[in-house]
């Protein structure tokens, strides 16, 4: 079986299909400043398709055979393109090796002394972010990729030349088995992804499995407040460090504050003070978040200055509880929350920033995330001041189920479901008023209408 190393020198060229997505276009970048020569191909035009022209990378807009010539010798894809893709196919039918995006991304991690990876149901983008924000006030030149935009970098990655690369860790369809971690962290063990795992059993045996990946002289980094991520990685050979809010972590947080939007707390490390930390981006989850980019740190010998720099410098990650701006006197923010246990972290954490009201848009992610996690999600959806509901956002997937929103509306006493945006934004305009928080929520393209609300006021 040929490997993706064999293709990692100067002067090999590849070609990647739907190069366009966040980590895909980092990808690209890293390949390309290897001295790879790199094409590639998406739907739409898009702003990462514009920086890689910036670069010098031939971007193809629409699949076609027609883009596989014959000087290219491997392709890469993500996990949503599949063998019927007609780039996937003519690779085939020329012999063509096709890897996958993680595959990909796990062989460039092998060059580095130290493979930081951070997975968990949900908070990876976060901390991924605190780790390079933390890794950057070190000196230390890291390596990033990370889930979502960054202002720090004002992108999702970055090309260091240090001796450390910090890698955000999806566990959908197995991808972070191909990476190799010397610091492997997870941060939560839920449900989700159920059109791919068969229950929770299923995936914490990946989470095992991503965590016997690390390194035999490695760290597993593991929260000690979430029993799924514990019985994840109960009896592995690895050495083990635990984060959470009791003393009985390796990692813990005392004496913790919250003041608004921030929070201030000290870190201990094995019962003795690290440092003490003030965090700009609110939530009881963000602390944990905190904590866990600490002990990575500690892991990697950073000191516990660079860590309260690190973290103090730390504003929030790209649709991660983001300032959108104000409209009619309330403030309108984004957040990615898609799955029940992130919504109630963003609704734990709002319930203490004293606005009048708080109101949701909520645009469900995937037709099979929302019949798996139904009754979840109307346990949480029901918390709000108001609630106004989106159509499902398909992504992948075909609704072959026949579910809508509107179900999740019949079940959540005063709730709206809107089957289009301008209705559901004409609404919006209606309703808020001065003391409200409106937050638009959910992986897919829901903050555009918060947006396109905000622009209205300038």
């Amino acid at each position: 079986m040929i490997e993706f190393d064999n293709f990692l020198s100067p002067g090999r060229r590849g070609h990647l299909v739907g190069i366009g997505g966040v980590s895909m276009s980092s990808l690209a970048e890293v390949l390309q400043d290897m001295g790879i020569c790199v094409t590639g191909s998406d739907m739409n035009e898009s702003r990462n398709v514009l920086s890689l022209r910036e670069h010098g990378i031939n971007v193809f807009i629409g699949h076609r055979a027609e883009n596989i010539t014959d000087e290219v010798e491997f392709l890469v894809r993500t996990a949503a393109v599949h063998d019927d893709n007609p780039e996937i196919a003519e690779a085939h039918r020329r012999g063509i090796p096709v890897f996958e995006r993680t595959q990909a991304w796990g062989a460039i991690s092998k060059d580095y002394q130290n493979a930081l990876c951070i997975s968990g149901t949900h908070g990876k983008t976060t901390t991924t972010s605190m780790c390079t924000h933390i890794n950057m006030a070190a000196d230390r030149d890291p390596t990033v990729m990370i889930g979502g935009t960054l202002p720090l970098l004002h992108s999702g990655h970055r090309i260091g030349r240090g001796n450390t690369i910090i890698m955000e860790a999806c566990e959908y369809y197995n991808s972070f088995l191909s990476f190799h971690p010397t610091i492997a962290v997870i941060l939560n063990v839920e449900a989700d992804h159920l059109d791919f795992f068969k229950d929770l059993d299923d995936i914490k045996r990946s989470f095992r499995a991503f965590a016997e990946r690390t390194s035999e002289d490695g760290t597993v980094i593991v929260n000690l407040d979430d029993p799924n991520a514990m019985d994840a990685v109960k009896g592995i050979d690895r050495r083990i460090m635990t984060f959470g809010l009791t003393p009985k972590a390796d990692v813990y947080a005392r004496n913790i504050t919250y003041l608004g939007e921030n929070s201030q707390f000290d870190i201990y490390y094995h019962g003795r003070k690290f440092t003490d930390v003030t965090l700009h981006v609110p939530g009881e989850h963000n602390v944990k978040n905190a904590l866990a980019a600490c002990a990575a740190s500690i892991c990697l010998g950073i000191r516990p200055l660079a860590v309260k720099y690190g973290l103090a410098g730390f504003n929030g990650a790209g649709r991660r509880f983001e300032f959108k701006g104000k409209f009619n006197g309330a403030d309108v923010y984004d957040d990615y929350a898609h799955h029940p246990g992130e919504l109630k972290a963003l609704l734990d954490m709002v319930q203490h920033l004293n606005y009048k009201r708080t109101v949701v848009v909520f645009q469900p992610h995937t037709y099979t995330r929302t019949a798996a996690l139904f009754d979840d999600f109307v346990v949480q959806l029901r918390r709000p001041d108001v609630l106004l509901l989106a159509e499902i956002f398909a992504a992948r997937e075909q609704n072959t189920i026949g579910i809508s929103s509107s179900m999740l509306s019949e079940k959540i006493p005063g709730s709206n479901f809107y089957p289009g945006f301008e209705e559901l934004e004409n609404a919006l305009r209606s309703l808020a008023q001065p003391g409200d928080i409106i937050i638009t929520v959910g992986a897919g393209d829901v903050y555009r209408i918060g947006e396109r609300l905000v622009a209205e006021e300038k």
